[in-house]
């Protein structure tokens, strides 16, 4: 049985999606984050060595990564995913690998730069970290979520999902950085494709499930 290694509040919660719309009998162990730094137990390293979510072991296997995990359970199962070797496969790796590649990284640090100015320093360098702050979300790194926006728009525009008319797991990696952004950023109005998109994924009984498994669930300051 697959066993899933779910931090709260975490990646790990598109695992256990993922492994409701497969069908699939899994087990949960649960890890809390510590209070104050919001970072892993240190119990999550006998699992493996980085101490990060999600984890899964199955069958005497050790998988960790979001995306290594997805990949290992369409292959085990062959759901949710187009037949390998063919032009939708390509398409479903590209999303698959795209969600926690070019997706996330100005999203890490749109994070970064809105925490920066609230954390603890002298009087008189807060003025200097706001500036700085300001200064590289307003030119560098809203200019390219906005341009990740537009793009991700455009491809939804094309089908329902994200590699054709069927979902893939390639939309469970993609939900993360969706949900993200819609939690930090104003997706805005003309960005009706991905707007529907997070309402069609999270009227999903698996995806309800999942939640009322997996427990609170909020993304990067996401209310």
């Amino acid at each position: 049985m697959v066993i899933v290694h779910h931090l709260d509040n975490s990646r790990s919660q598109r695992i256990l999606w993922m492994l409701e719309e497969l069908g699939l009998e899994y087990e949960i162990k649960h890890y809390k984050r510590d209070p104050n730094t919001m970072l892993a137990p240190p119990e999550l390293k006998a699992v493996h060595p980085l101490g990060k979510s999600p984890v899964i072991t199955d069958d005497g296997e050790v998988i960790a990564e979001t995306g290594a995990i997805i990949e290992y359970l369409t292959d085990k199962t062959t759901q949710l995913r187009p037949k390998p070797g063919t032009k939708e496969y390509l398409r479903y790796r590209y999303w698959l690998h795209y969600g926690e590649g070019s997706a996330m990284s100005p999203l890490l640090l749109k994070l970064v730069f809105d925490v920066l100015p609230t954390k603890p320093m002298p009087f008189f360098v807060r003025p200097v970290a706001k500036g700085i702050a300001k200064g590289a979300l307003k030119d560098f790194v809203m200019p390219q979520i906005n341009n990740h926006l537009d793009y991700m728009e455009a491809e939804l525009g094309k089908n329902t999902w994200f590699v054709g008319e069927d979902m893939t797991g390639a939309d469970i990696m993609m939900s993360f950085p969706l949900e993200a952004i819609a939690g930090r950023a104003d997706l805005g109005k003309q960005r009706k494709h991905l707007k529907a998109f997070l309402k069609r994924i999270h009227e999903r009984p698996a995806y309800q499930r999942a939640l009322e498994k997996g427990g609170e669930y909020t993304i990067l300051g996401n209310k």
